[in-house]
């Protein structure tokens, strides 16, 4: 998967509200690894944000967090509408 400068911004925003979450549950990286089926080390660099998270991974961080995952797609740009040829 290539990832866009642009794009840093929002997986560091992802890596700070697990961390944040992660936090305020009063768990440590090993024991949401745990609780996710990984490793301490795959936390630590998720939540460093330097590698985007794969959305499985995601799904099972957001249910060890009793939280709720939401992905949204809103067009950047005005949508194109489609032409219709008689």
């Amino acid at each position: 998967m290539r990832t866009l400068p642009e794009d840093s911004d929002f997986y560091a925003g992802i890596a700070r509200q697990v961390g944040e979450q992660r936090t305020l549950r009063g768990l440590s990286q090993r024991e949401l690894a745990e609780l996710c089926g990984t490793t301490q080390s795959a936390i630590a660099r998720l939540e460093s944000g330097v590698r985007p998270p794969r959305l499985d991974t995601l799904l099972r961080l957001a249910a060890a967090l009793d939280c709720d995952l939401e992905v949204t797609l809103r067009p950047r740009t005005r949508p194109h509408t489609a032409r219709r040829t008689p």
